[in-house]
């Protein structure tokens, strides 16, 4: 005799969890209202504390960048130490003010095909109000360095032109995507901010803008998939389920790892580029921690099947979830 598995859903379960999804959205753009910045008005760009002085040893890179902790760096003379940090800095801005470019387009697809009423409209239009001023403190920070950096990649920029279409037909893989670029930033600034380090004070204030309303983004994703993502046929969340880490891996390539152009303005050798991203044991670790709230998600999304798993695996970004959003990197292989 065979049984037929009990749904615990029923309408009612269903409109509470409609309207608690509602009233999440509500206040994260209520939040929005009450807290924002604007990029030429909370940055005192002409205070002569936070102009970009090229000697300073404030732009020599820190232990928590991959790059900043390899011996290869360490072994410059402090003038170019200075002068790759600098350069790394404003190259991995570039790089997220391309991102959130990006991200806005894909936004603007997303939403044009919404109904009336739709409480991810109104948020989604505070969150690319809000990205417009990051790019525009990101840009504006990069022309005072000075330094003729490109951003990403070659492909990564001309997918450009097809990318943000993804988020009207694919708007699963679209947040994902999302996550992808956001988290491995947001994990990086978090750790600088944390430390202490020695920031130049531009900078510094730069990440501590970004870090408080990417806050938003990054739970309004998170809230997204979580609600759409057990919606998906079982084929479409299959293939999704192979989609996430391979998404995960390349963004954050594009975001952290130099491109062959920065890395020829830096000078890196080849074999100090193969091992800072990511053959050794440090930087393997690091880049298995910047995904554990991904992890957490896709359990939760019911993504991590015996495929995915191997997929994470080969991603070389596997390992144990996050136990609540934003825990301190402990991940293990």
């Amino acid at each position: 005799m065979t049984t037929t598995a009990h749904n615990p859903s029923t309408p009612s379960t269903e409109r509470g969890a409609e309207q608690s999804y509602e009233q999440r959205l509500q206040t994260l753009s209520e939040a929005s209202v009450e807290q924002h910045f604007d990029a030429f008005v909370d940055i005192d760009w002409d205070n002569p504390e936070l102009a970009i002085d090229e000697n300073d040893e404030r732009w020599i890179l820190p232990d928590n960048d991959m790059l900043g902790r390899s011996d290869w760096y360490k072994s410059l003379p402090v003038k170019e130490q200075i002068r790759v940090g600098l350069y790394r800095q404003a190259n991995t801005t570039k790089v997220g003010s391309q991102f959130e470019q990006l991200l806005i387009s894909g936004l603007m697809n997303y939403c044009f095909g919404l109904p009336n009423g739709n409480p991810e409209f109104r948020y989604s239009m505070h969150e690319a109000t809000e990205e417009c001023h990051h790019i525009q403190m990101f840009q504006e920070f990069v022309n005072r360095t000075g330094a003729k950096v490109r951003g990403g990649t070659i492909a990564f920029r001309g997918l450009s032109l097809v990318m943000p279409t993804f988020a009207r037909f694919l708007p699963v893989a679209f947040f994902f995507g999302v996550l992808a670029g956001e988290e491995p930033i947001d994990h990086v600034q978090k750790s600088v901010l944390r430390q202490g380090a020695n920031t130049p004070p531009l900078l510094q204030r730069i990440m501590q803008i970004h870090v408080a309303e990417e806050a938003r983004h990054i739970g309004f994703a998170h809230q997204y998939l979580a609600r759409h993502t057990p919606r998906l046929r079982a084929p479409r969340r299959f293939l999704v389920s192979l989609t996430v880490p391979v998404l995960m891996r390349w963004l954050c390539d594009e975001i952290l790892k130099p491109s062959k152009y920065a890395q020829k303005q830096m000078g890196i050798p080849d074999e100090v580029m193969k091992d800072v991203f990511w053959e050794n044991p440090d930087s393997r670790k690091f880049l298995r921690d910047l995904f554990g709230d991904v992890r957490m998600l896709v359990e939760e999304a019911g993504l991590m099947n015996p495929a995915a798993r191997r997929m994470w695996r080969k991603m070389k970004i596997d390992g144990r979830p996050s136990r609540y959003r934003s825990e301190p990197a402990t991940a293990a292989a």
